[in-house]
Protein backbone atom coordinates (compact mmCIF):
# COMPACT_ATOMS: atom_id res chain seq x y z
CA UNK A 1 0.00 0.00 0.00
CA UNK A 2 1.10 3.57 -0.69
CA UNK A 3 0.36 6.01 2.13
CA UNK A 4 0.37 9.77 1.67
CA UNK A 5 -0.78 10.21 5.26
CA UNK A 6 -0.38 8.03 8.35
CA UNK A 7 -3.40 7.59 10.64
CA UNK A 8 -3.59 6.26 14.18
CA UNK A 9 -4.61 2.73 13.15
CA UNK A 10 -1.95 2.60 10.44
CA UNK A 11 0.69 3.71 12.94
CA UNK A 12 -0.56 0.99 15.31
CA UNK A 13 -0.30 -1.62 12.54
CA UNK A 14 3.18 -0.70 11.36
CA UNK A 15 4.48 -0.62 14.95
CA UNK A 16 2.92 -4.02 15.54
CA UNK A 17 4.63 -5.38 12.44
CA UNK A 18 7.94 -3.94 13.62
CA UNK A 19 7.50 -5.76 16.92
CA UNK A 20 6.56 -9.01 15.16
CA UNK A 21 9.64 -8.91 12.95
CA UNK A 22 11.88 -8.32 15.95
CA UNK A 23 10.18 -11.19 17.78
CA UNK A 24 10.96 -13.46 14.81
CA UNK A 25 14.65 -12.51 14.95
CA UNK A 26 15.37 -11.62 18.59
CA UNK A 27 17.56 -14.66 19.22
CA UNK A 28 19.90 -13.60 16.42
CA UNK A 29 20.17 -10.19 18.09
CA UNK A 30 20.82 -11.83 21.47
CA UNK A 31 23.72 -13.75 19.93
CA UNK A 32 25.41 -10.54 18.75
CA UNK A 33 27.33 -10.42 22.01
CA UNK A 34 30.88 -9.06 22.20
CA UNK A 35 31.68 -11.44 25.03
CA UNK A 36 31.45 -15.13 24.02
CA UNK A 37 29.10 -15.77 26.94
CA UNK A 38 25.57 -17.26 26.77
CA UNK A 39 24.05 -14.18 28.39
CA UNK A 40 23.16 -11.95 25.45
CA UNK A 41 19.77 -10.34 26.01
CA UNK A 42 19.60 -7.22 23.84
CA UNK A 43 17.07 -8.74 21.45
CA UNK A 44 14.97 -10.05 24.32
CA UNK A 45 14.97 -6.67 26.08
CA UNK A 46 14.06 -4.69 22.96
CA UNK A 47 11.41 -7.23 22.02
CA UNK A 48 9.69 -7.14 25.40
CA UNK A 49 9.90 -3.33 25.49
CA UNK A 50 8.17 -2.74 22.16
CA UNK A 51 5.71 -5.59 22.75
CA UNK A 52 4.63 -3.97 25.99
CA UNK A 53 3.81 -0.87 23.97
CA UNK A 54 2.02 -2.85 21.26
CA UNK A 55 -0.06 -4.71 23.84
CA UNK A 56 -0.98 -1.38 25.46
CA UNK A 57 -2.50 -0.09 22.20
CA UNK A 58 -3.96 -3.45 21.10
CA UNK A 59 -7.53 -2.37 21.84
CA UNK A 60 -7.10 1.28 20.84
CA UNK A 61 -9.43 1.92 17.90
CA UNK A 62 -8.68 5.62 17.49
CA UNK A 63 -7.74 6.95 14.07
CA UNK A 64 -6.04 9.91 15.77
CA UNK A 65 -2.31 9.20 15.57
CA UNK A 66 -1.52 11.47 18.51
CA UNK A 67 -3.80 9.45 20.81
CA UNK A 68 -2.32 6.13 19.73
CA UNK A 69 1.17 7.54 20.18
CA UNK A 70 0.47 8.57 23.76
CA UNK A 71 -0.53 5.07 24.81
CA UNK A 72 2.29 3.42 22.88
CA UNK A 73 4.84 5.66 24.57
CA UNK A 74 3.44 4.96 28.05
CA UNK A 75 3.45 1.20 27.46
CA UNK A 76 7.03 1.17 26.20
CA UNK A 77 8.21 3.43 29.01
CA UNK A 78 6.90 1.08 31.71
CA UNK A 79 7.91 -2.07 29.85
CA UNK A 80 11.47 -0.93 29.11
CA UNK A 81 14.15 -3.51 29.98
CA UNK A 82 17.91 -3.18 29.75
CA UNK A 83 19.81 -0.25 28.30
CA UNK A 84 18.74 -1.07 24.76
CA UNK A 85 15.09 -1.30 25.80
CA UNK A 86 15.22 1.98 27.72
CA UNK A 87 16.84 3.74 24.75
CA UNK A 88 14.21 2.26 22.41
CA UNK A 89 11.46 3.50 24.72
CA UNK A 90 13.01 6.97 24.65
CA UNK A 91 13.27 6.90 20.85
CA UNK A 92 9.55 6.22 20.64
CA UNK A 93 8.80 8.68 23.43
CA UNK A 94 10.35 11.41 21.29
CA UNK A 95 8.58 10.23 18.13
CA UNK A 96 5.23 10.17 19.94
CA UNK A 97 5.84 13.68 21.29
CA UNK A 98 6.15 14.75 17.68
CA UNK A 99 2.79 13.16 16.91
CA UNK A 100 1.03 14.90 19.80
CA UNK A 101 -2.15 16.70 18.84
CA UNK A 102 -2.17 15.40 15.26
CA UNK A 103 -4.96 13.38 13.66
CA UNK A 104 -2.67 12.12 10.88
CA UNK A 105 0.79 13.01 9.59
CA UNK A 106 2.51 13.46 6.25
CA UNK A 107 5.97 12.11 5.49
CA UNK A 108 7.54 15.47 6.40
CA UNK A 109 5.61 15.62 9.68
CA UNK A 110 6.65 12.05 10.46
CA UNK A 111 10.27 13.01 9.73
CA UNK A 112 10.01 15.87 12.22
CA UNK A 113 8.68 13.46 14.83
CA UNK A 114 11.63 11.13 14.22
CA UNK A 115 14.00 14.08 14.69
CA UNK A 116 12.43 14.59 18.11
CA UNK A 117 13.10 10.88 18.73
CA UNK A 118 16.80 11.47 18.08
CA UNK A 119 16.85 14.40 20.49
CA UNK A 120 14.95 12.49 23.18
CA UNK A 121 17.13 9.36 22.94
CA UNK A 122 20.44 11.22 23.04
CA UNK A 123 19.20 13.36 25.93
CA UNK A 124 18.29 10.27 27.94
CA UNK A 125 21.85 8.88 27.89
CA UNK A 126 24.40 10.55 30.16
CA UNK A 127 27.30 9.77 27.82
CA UNK A 128 26.03 8.83 24.35
CA UNK A 129 28.29 6.32 22.58
CA UNK A 130 28.52 6.26 18.80
CA UNK A 131 28.49 2.90 17.09
CA UNK A 132 25.33 1.87 18.92
CA UNK A 133 21.57 1.97 18.33
CA UNK A 134 21.81 5.75 18.81
CA UNK A 135 24.02 6.12 15.75
CA UNK A 136 21.92 3.79 13.63
CA UNK A 137 18.70 5.61 14.49
CA UNK A 138 20.20 9.12 14.13
CA UNK A 139 21.88 8.52 10.78
CA UNK A 140 18.83 6.72 9.39
CA UNK A 141 16.61 9.62 10.45
CA UNK A 142 18.98 12.23 9.02
CA UNK A 143 19.10 10.39 5.68
CA UNK A 144 15.32 10.04 5.52
CA UNK A 145 14.79 13.72 6.33
CA UNK A 146 17.07 14.69 3.43
CA UNK A 147 15.47 12.22 1.04
CA UNK A 148 11.87 13.39 1.27
CA UNK A 149 9.96 16.44 0.05
CA UNK A 150 6.39 17.72 0.10
CA UNK A 151 5.33 15.08 -2.41
CA UNK A 152 6.94 12.13 -0.60
CA UNK A 153 4.91 9.27 0.82
CA UNK A 154 5.19 7.51 4.16
CA UNK A 155 6.70 4.65 2.15
CA UNK A 156 9.43 6.95 0.83
CA UNK A 157 10.35 7.98 4.35
CA UNK A 158 10.69 4.43 5.69
CA UNK A 159 12.51 3.14 2.60
CA UNK A 160 15.15 5.85 2.98
CA UNK A 161 15.24 5.30 6.73
CA UNK A 162 15.80 1.55 6.37
CA UNK A 163 18.39 1.89 3.60
CA UNK A 164 20.60 4.10 5.77
CA UNK A 165 19.94 2.10 8.94
CA UNK A 166 21.36 -1.00 7.25
CA UNK A 167 24.44 0.94 6.12
CA UNK A 168 24.95 2.48 9.55
CA UNK A 169 24.59 -0.89 11.26
CA UNK A 170 27.37 -2.36 9.11
CA UNK A 171 29.62 0.56 10.10
CA UNK A 172 29.14 0.15 13.86
CA UNK A 173 32.08 -2.24 14.11
CA UNK A 174 34.30 0.48 12.60
CA UNK A 175 33.17 3.01 15.21
CA UNK A 176 33.62 0.80 18.27
CA UNK A 177 36.99 -0.98 18.55
CA UNK A 178 35.54 -3.69 20.81
CA UNK A 179 33.00 -4.59 18.08
CA UNK A 180 35.72 -4.69 15.43
CA UNK A 181 37.94 -6.92 17.55
CA UNK A 182 35.09 -9.36 18.19
CA UNK A 183 33.92 -9.00 14.56
CA UNK A 184 30.28 -8.30 15.42
CA UNK A 185 27.87 -5.48 14.65
CA UNK A 186 26.07 -3.62 17.42
CA UNK A 187 23.21 -5.69 18.80
CA UNK A 188 20.97 -2.75 19.70
CA UNK A 189 21.35 -1.32 16.22
CA UNK A 190 20.55 -4.73 14.75
CA UNK A 191 17.38 -4.95 16.83
CA UNK A 192 16.28 -1.54 15.59
CA UNK A 193 16.90 -2.52 11.95
CA UNK A 194 14.63 -5.54 12.40
CA UNK A 195 11.88 -3.24 13.68
CA UNK A 196 12.17 -0.97 10.61
CA UNK A 197 12.25 -4.00 8.31
CA UNK A 198 8.97 -5.11 9.87
CA UNK A 199 7.46 -1.66 9.26
CA UNK A 200 8.50 -1.80 5.60
CA UNK A 201 7.02 -5.29 5.28
CA UNK A 202 3.69 -3.88 6.45
CA UNK A 203 3.88 -1.08 3.90
CA UNK A 204 4.79 -3.55 1.16
CA UNK A 205 1.84 -5.78 2.01
CA UNK A 206 3.97 -8.68 3.29
CA UNK A 207 2.51 -10.95 5.95
CA UNK A 208 4.14 -11.46 9.35
CA UNK A 209 2.36 -13.87 11.66
CA UNK A 210 1.38 -12.65 15.13
CA UNK A 211 4.08 -13.16 17.73
CA UNK A 212 3.62 -15.65 20.53
CA UNK A 213 3.09 -12.91 23.06
CA UNK A 214 0.32 -11.33 20.96
CA UNK A 215 -1.32 -14.73 20.60
CA UNK A 216 -1.20 -15.23 24.36
CA UNK A 217 -2.81 -11.84 24.97
CA UNK A 218 -5.52 -12.47 22.40
CA UNK A 219 -6.31 -15.97 23.66
CA UNK A 220 -6.51 -14.80 27.26
CA UNK A 221 -9.53 -12.63 26.47
CA UNK A 222 -12.67 -14.62 27.03
CA UNK A 223 -10.75 -17.69 28.12
CA UNK A 224 -11.29 -19.69 31.29
CA UNK A 225 -10.82 -17.66 34.49
CA UNK A 226 -7.66 -17.88 36.54
CA UNK A 227 -7.81 -20.65 39.12
CA UNK A 228 -8.62 -19.08 42.47
CA UNK A 229 -8.40 -20.56 45.96
CA UNK A 230 -11.93 -19.61 47.10
CA UNK A 231 -11.31 -21.21 50.50
CA UNK A 232 -9.02 -18.30 51.33
CA UNK A 233 -12.10 -16.13 51.93
CA UNK A 234 -15.20 -17.83 53.34
CA UNK A 235 -18.79 -16.67 53.96
CA UNK A 236 -18.02 -15.69 57.56
CA UNK A 237 -14.69 -13.97 56.87
CA UNK A 238 -14.19 -10.22 57.23
CA UNK A 239 -12.18 -8.28 54.68
CA UNK A 240 -8.84 -7.61 56.35
CA UNK A 241 -6.28 -6.94 53.69
CA UNK A 242 -8.51 -4.96 51.34
CA UNK A 243 -8.54 -4.97 47.57
CA UNK A 244 -5.68 -4.43 45.18
CA UNK A 245 -7.23 -1.86 42.86
CA UNK A 246 -5.63 -0.85 39.58
CA UNK A 247 -6.98 1.24 36.73
CA UNK A 248 -5.98 3.40 33.78
CA UNK A 249 -7.94 6.63 33.56
CA UNK A 250 -8.25 8.91 30.54
CA UNK A 251 -8.57 12.51 31.76
CA UNK A 252 -11.43 14.30 30.02
CA UNK A 253 -11.34 17.94 28.85
CA UNK A 254 -14.97 18.27 29.91
CA UNK A 255 -14.01 17.51 33.52
CA UNK A 256 -10.51 18.91 34.12
CA UNK A 257 -7.85 21.17 32.64
CA UNK A 258 -5.62 18.36 31.37
CA UNK A 259 -2.64 20.59 30.59
CA UNK A 260 -2.45 21.85 34.18
CA UNK A 261 -3.78 18.78 35.98
CA UNK A 262 -1.62 17.79 38.99
CA UNK A 263 -1.42 14.07 39.76
CA UNK A 264 -1.10 15.03 43.43
CA UNK A 265 -4.85 15.77 43.35
CA UNK A 266 -5.52 12.05 42.91
CA UNK A 267 -2.84 11.00 45.40
CA UNK A 268 -4.34 13.29 48.08
CA UNK A 269 -7.78 11.69 47.60
CA UNK A 270 -6.38 8.16 47.83
CA UNK A 271 -4.42 9.02 50.98
CA UNK A 272 -7.32 10.97 52.54
CA UNK A 273 -9.74 10.02 55.29
CA UNK A 274 -12.42 8.72 52.91
CA UNK A 275 -10.32 6.15 51.02
CA UNK A 276 -7.43 5.61 53.47
CA UNK A 277 -5.48 3.81 50.77
CA UNK A 278 -1.95 2.48 50.96
CA UNK A 279 0.70 1.16 48.53
CA UNK A 280 -0.34 4.05 46.30
CA UNK A 281 1.25 4.57 42.90
CA UNK A 282 -0.12 7.22 40.54
CA UNK A 283 1.63 8.00 37.27
CA UNK A 284 0.56 10.56 34.69
CA UNK A 285 1.52 10.77 31.03
CA UNK A 286 -0.43 13.72 29.65
CA UNK A 287 -4.10 12.60 29.60
CA UNK A 288 -3.34 9.02 30.74
CA UNK A 289 -3.28 8.29 34.49
CA UNK A 290 -2.27 4.86 35.81
CA UNK A 291 -3.15 4.11 39.45
CA UNK A 292 -2.47 1.31 41.92
CA UNK A 293 -3.93 1.43 45.44
CA UNK A 294 -4.82 -0.96 48.26
CA UNK A 295 -8.19 -0.07 49.76
CA UNK A 296 -11.12 -1.64 51.59
CA UNK A 297 -13.60 0.27 49.43
CA UNK A 298 -12.67 0.10 45.73
CA UNK A 299 -16.17 1.27 44.80
CA UNK A 300 -15.58 4.65 46.41
CA UNK A 301 -12.22 4.93 44.66
CA UNK A 302 -13.79 4.34 41.26
CA UNK A 303 -16.70 6.70 41.96
CA UNK A 304 -14.37 9.50 43.04
CA UNK A 305 -12.01 9.07 40.10
CA UNK A 306 -14.77 9.62 37.56
CA UNK A 307 -14.78 13.32 38.45
CA UNK A 308 -11.55 13.53 36.46
CA UNK A 309 -12.16 11.25 33.48
CA UNK A 310 -13.27 7.84 32.24
CA UNK A 311 -11.71 4.40 32.73
CA UNK A 312 -9.81 2.54 30.04
CA UNK A 313 -9.09 -0.51 32.22
CA UNK A 314 -10.05 -1.62 35.74
CA UNK A 315 -8.78 -4.52 37.87
CA UNK A 316 -9.89 -5.25 41.46
CA UNK A 317 -8.61 -8.29 43.42
CA UNK A 318 -9.35 -9.44 46.96
CA UNK A 319 -5.88 -9.64 48.55
CA UNK A 320 -6.95 -12.52 50.76
CA UNK A 321 -7.14 -14.76 47.72
CA UNK A 322 -4.25 -16.64 46.22
CA UNK A 323 -4.33 -17.50 42.52
CA UNK A 324 -1.79 -19.14 40.29
CA UNK A 325 0.01 -15.95 39.38
CA UNK A 326 0.18 -14.44 42.84
CA UNK A 327 3.11 -14.10 45.19
CA UNK A 328 4.03 -16.95 47.53
CA UNK A 329 2.45 -17.41 50.95
CA UNK A 330 5.73 -16.44 52.58
CA UNK A 331 6.05 -13.27 50.53
CA UNK A 332 2.42 -12.37 51.17
CA UNK A 333 2.96 -12.74 54.91
CA UNK A 334 5.99 -10.45 54.73
CA UNK A 335 3.94 -7.92 52.79
CA UNK A 336 1.06 -7.97 55.29
CA UNK A 337 3.40 -7.49 58.23
CA UNK A 338 5.37 -4.67 56.61
CA UNK A 339 5.40 -1.45 58.62
CA UNK A 340 6.29 2.09 57.65
CA UNK A 341 10.03 2.69 57.75
CA UNK A 342 12.29 5.59 56.94
CA UNK A 343 14.72 3.54 54.84
CA UNK A 344 14.25 0.47 52.66
CA UNK A 345 16.53 -1.39 50.27
CA UNK A 346 15.74 -2.98 46.90
CA UNK A 347 18.26 -5.20 45.12
CA UNK A 348 18.26 -7.19 41.90
CA UNK A 349 19.56 -10.77 42.16
CA UNK A 350 19.39 -14.10 40.37
CA UNK A 351 20.04 -17.34 42.25
CA UNK A 352 18.26 -18.46 45.43
CA UNK A 353 21.45 -18.45 47.49
CA UNK A 354 22.25 -14.85 46.58
CA UNK A 355 18.67 -13.78 47.26
CA UNK A 356 18.70 -15.42 50.68
CA UNK A 357 22.03 -13.83 51.56
CA UNK A 358 20.82 -10.38 50.52
CA UNK A 359 17.70 -10.76 52.65
CA UNK A 360 19.90 -11.84 55.57
CA UNK A 361 21.92 -8.65 55.11
CA UNK A 362 18.70 -6.62 55.39
CA UNK A 363 17.42 -6.13 51.84
CA UNK A 364 13.68 -5.48 52.02
CA UNK A 365 12.75 -6.48 48.48
CA UNK A 366 14.73 -8.64 46.05
CA UNK A 367 13.73 -8.30 42.41
CA UNK A 368 14.41 -11.52 40.55
CA UNK A 369 16.65 -10.91 37.57
CA UNK A 370 20.11 -10.02 36.40
CA UNK A 371 22.05 -10.95 33.30
CA UNK A 372 19.70 -12.50 30.68
CA UNK A 373 16.69 -11.53 32.84
CA UNK A 374 16.65 -7.74 33.07
CA UNK A 375 13.71 -6.41 35.10
CA UNK A 376 11.55 -3.72 33.52
CA UNK A 377 10.88 -0.18 34.67
CA UNK A 378 7.49 -1.37 35.91
CA UNK A 379 9.11 -4.22 37.88
CA UNK A 380 11.02 -1.60 39.87
CA UNK A 381 7.91 0.50 40.36
CA UNK A 382 6.08 -2.59 41.62
CA UNK A 383 8.87 -3.16 44.16
CA UNK A 384 8.74 0.46 45.29
CA UNK A 385 5.00 0.40 45.85
CA UNK A 386 5.24 -2.81 47.91
CA UNK A 387 7.45 -0.97 50.41
CA UNK A 388 6.13 1.57 52.86
CA UNK A 389 9.23 3.76 53.15
CA UNK A 390 10.27 7.40 52.96
CA UNK A 391 13.57 6.58 51.25
CA UNK A 392 14.30 3.59 49.00
CA UNK A 393 17.86 2.66 48.05
CA UNK A 394 18.23 0.57 44.89
CA UNK A 395 21.07 -1.77 43.89
CA UNK A 396 20.64 -2.67 40.16
CA UNK A 397 23.73 -4.95 40.22
CA UNK A 398 24.16 -4.97 36.45
CA UNK A 399 25.21 -2.18 34.08
CA UNK A 400 22.36 -3.18 31.76
CA UNK A 401 19.76 -2.61 34.50
CA UNK A 402 20.83 0.80 35.79
CA UNK A 403 18.88 2.81 33.19
CA UNK A 404 15.60 0.99 33.92
CA UNK A 405 16.12 1.57 37.66
CA UNK A 406 16.76 5.28 37.09
CA UNK A 407 13.76 5.58 34.78
CA UNK A 408 11.57 4.00 37.47
CA UNK A 409 13.01 6.36 40.08
CA UNK A 410 11.97 9.35 37.96
CA UNK A 411 8.44 8.03 37.47
CA UNK A 412 7.73 6.97 41.05
CA UNK A 413 6.52 9.74 43.38
CA UNK A 414 5.67 7.73 46.49
CA UNK A 415 9.14 7.88 48.05
CA UNK A 416 12.58 9.37 47.61
CA UNK A 417 14.56 6.93 45.45
CA UNK A 418 18.35 6.66 45.31
CA UNK A 419 19.92 4.37 42.69
CA UNK A 420 23.35 3.10 43.72
CA UNK A 421 25.71 2.55 40.78
CA UNK A 422 26.29 -1.11 41.59
CA UNK A 423 26.95 -3.03 38.39
CA UNK A 424 27.69 -6.47 39.83
CA UNK A 425 26.57 -8.86 42.56
CA UNK A 426 30.02 -8.74 44.29
CA UNK A 427 29.77 -4.94 44.52
CA UNK A 428 26.36 -5.21 46.14
CA UNK A 429 27.54 -8.01 48.44
CA UNK A 430 30.36 -5.78 49.69
CA UNK A 431 28.14 -2.72 50.07
CA UNK A 432 25.48 -4.61 52.01
CA UNK A 433 28.05 -5.54 54.65
CA UNK A 434 28.00 -1.77 55.39
CA UNK A 435 24.20 -1.68 55.73
CA UNK A 436 23.58 0.52 58.77
CA UNK A 437 20.85 3.15 59.11
CA UNK A 438 21.55 4.12 62.72
CA UNK A 439 23.20 7.40 61.70
CA UNK A 440 19.88 8.52 60.12
CA UNK A 441 22.01 10.51 57.67
CA UNK A 442 21.20 9.58 54.07
CA UNK A 443 24.29 11.29 52.70
CA UNK A 444 26.51 9.29 55.04
CA UNK A 445 24.66 6.05 54.32
CA UNK A 446 25.03 6.48 50.57
CA UNK A 447 28.66 7.49 51.01
CA UNK A 448 29.40 4.26 52.88
CA UNK A 449 27.76 2.19 50.15
CA UNK A 450 29.66 3.96 47.38
CA UNK A 451 32.95 3.68 49.25
CA UNK A 452 32.46 -0.06 49.63
CA UNK A 453 31.75 -0.40 45.91
CA UNK A 454 34.90 1.56 45.01
CA UNK A 455 37.02 -0.73 47.18
CA UNK A 456 35.86 -4.06 45.73
CA UNK A 457 37.16 -5.76 42.60
CA UNK A 458 34.62 -7.92 40.76
CA UNK A 459 35.55 -11.20 39.10
CA UNK A 460 33.34 -13.44 36.97
CA UNK A 461 34.18 -16.85 35.52
CA UNK A 462 32.10 -18.53 32.83
CA UNK A 463 32.51 -20.70 29.74
CA UNK A 464 33.00 -19.43 26.19
CA UNK A 465 30.46 -20.43 23.56
CA UNK A 466 32.60 -19.55 20.53
CA UNK A 467 36.12 -18.81 19.30
CA UNK A 468 36.94 -15.11 19.44
CA UNK A 469 39.40 -12.44 20.53
CA UNK A 470 38.34 -9.83 23.07
CA UNK A 471 40.52 -7.26 24.85
CA UNK A 472 43.54 -8.95 23.32
CA UNK A 473 42.71 -12.33 24.87
CA UNK A 474 42.45 -15.25 22.42
CA UNK A 475 39.51 -17.45 23.44
CA UNK A 476 38.50 -20.88 22.19
CA UNK A 477 35.04 -22.37 22.46
CA UNK A 478 34.72 -24.25 25.76
CA UNK A 479 37.42 -22.22 27.51
CA UNK A 480 36.77 -20.75 30.92
CA UNK A 481 37.09 -16.99 30.69
CA UNK A 482 37.90 -14.62 33.52
CA UNK A 483 36.28 -11.19 33.57
CA UNK A 484 37.75 -8.57 35.91
CA UNK A 485 35.73 -5.40 36.50
CA UNK A 486 33.91 -5.89 33.21
CA UNK A 487 36.96 -6.72 31.08
CA UNK A 488 38.08 -10.15 29.87
CA UNK A 489 41.61 -10.68 31.17
CA UNK A 490 42.29 -14.41 30.87
CA UNK A 491 41.11 -17.69 29.33
CA UNK A 492 42.06 -21.33 29.88
CA UNK A 493 40.61 -24.84 29.84
CA UNK A 494 41.21 -25.07 33.62
CA UNK A 495 38.85 -23.02 35.80
CA UNK A 496 41.23 -22.73 38.75
CA UNK A 497 44.02 -21.46 36.50
CA UNK A 498 41.62 -18.80 35.24
CA UNK A 499 40.76 -17.92 38.84
CA UNK A 500 44.39 -17.46 39.90
CA UNK A 501 45.28 -15.55 36.72
CA UNK A 502 42.31 -13.27 37.26
CA UNK A 503 43.36 -12.43 40.81
CA UNK A 504 46.94 -11.78 39.69
CA UNK A 505 45.59 -9.10 37.34
CA UNK A 506 44.16 -7.13 40.28
CA UNK A 507 46.23 -4.08 41.14
CA UNK A 508 47.76 -4.26 44.61
CA UNK A 509 46.52 -7.79 45.13
CA UNK A 510 49.10 -8.15 47.90
CA UNK A 511 47.26 -5.45 49.85
CA UNK A 512 43.89 -7.16 49.55
CA UNK A 513 42.59 -9.02 52.59
CA UNK A 514 39.35 -10.85 51.77
CA UNK A 515 38.02 -12.82 48.80
CA UNK A 516 34.42 -14.06 48.68
CA UNK A 517 33.47 -16.79 46.21
CA UNK A 518 29.87 -17.09 45.08
CA UNK A 519 29.33 -20.52 43.54
CA UNK A 520 27.02 -20.91 40.54
CA UNK A 521 24.41 -23.65 40.24
CA UNK A 522 26.51 -25.72 37.81
CA UNK A 523 29.70 -25.98 39.88
CA UNK A 524 30.20 -29.45 41.39
CA UNK A 525 30.36 -29.94 45.14
CA UNK A 526 33.66 -31.82 44.77
CA UNK A 527 35.20 -28.83 42.97
CA UNK A 528 34.49 -26.32 45.74
CA UNK A 529 37.18 -27.47 48.23
CA UNK A 530 39.73 -27.58 45.41
CA UNK A 531 38.94 -24.00 44.49
CA UNK A 532 39.42 -22.78 48.06
CA UNK A 533 42.63 -24.83 48.37
CA UNK A 534 44.00 -23.23 45.21
CA UNK A 535 43.43 -19.74 46.58
CA UNK A 536 44.97 -20.60 49.96
CA UNK A 537 48.14 -21.78 48.22
CA UNK A 538 48.47 -18.95 45.70
CA UNK A 539 47.26 -16.10 47.92
CA UNK A 540 47.94 -17.03 51.56
CA UNK A 541 47.32 -13.45 52.74
CA UNK A 542 43.68 -13.63 51.65
CA UNK A 543 40.89 -14.77 53.92
CA UNK A 544 38.66 -16.93 51.71
CA UNK A 545 34.90 -17.10 52.24
CA UNK A 546 32.30 -18.82 50.07
CA UNK A 547 28.53 -19.06 49.63
CA UNK A 548 26.30 -21.07 47.30
CA UNK A 549 24.76 -18.43 45.10
CA UNK A 550 22.86 -20.67 42.73
CA UNK A 551 23.24 -18.24 39.81
CA UNK A 552 23.18 -19.44 36.21
CA UNK A 553 25.79 -18.78 33.47
CA UNK A 554 28.59 -17.77 35.86
CA UNK A 555 30.34 -20.63 37.69
CA UNK A 556 32.00 -18.15 40.01
CA UNK A 557 31.35 -14.59 41.08
CA UNK A 558 34.25 -13.16 43.06
CA UNK A 559 34.48 -10.18 45.41
CA UNK A 560 38.03 -9.11 46.36
CA UNK A 561 38.53 -6.46 49.04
Amino acid sequence: MILKKLTGQQFKELTTYGARNLRANFEEVDNLNVFPVPDGDTGTNMCRTIENGVNTIANNSSEVIGDVGKELSSGMLLGARGNSGVILSQIYRGICKGLKGKEEVSAKELASAYELGVKQAYGAVVTPVEGTILTVFREATEAAVKAINDDSTINDFYEAHLKQAIKSLAQTKELLPVLKEADVIDSGGAGYVYIVKGICKFLNGEKIEASSIESEVASSEGSAPIAIDFSAFGPDDVITFGYCTEFILRLQNSKVDIEHFDIKTIIDILEGDIIKGDSIVALQDESIVKVHVHTKDPGKVLDMMRQFGEFLTIKVENMSLQHNESISDEDLAKKRNRQHVKYAVVAVAQGNGIKEQFEAFGVDYVIGGGQTMNPSTEDFIHAFKELDADNIIVFPNNKNIVMAAKQAAKLYKGAHIEVIMSTSIPQCYSALTMLDFTSDDLTLILGNFNEAIRNVDTGEITKSIRNTKVHGVIIMKGDYIGILNGKIVTANKNRNIVLTNLLKKIKNIKDKQVVTLIYGKDIKETDKPKTVETLNKKFPQLEVGAIDGGQSVYDLLIAVE
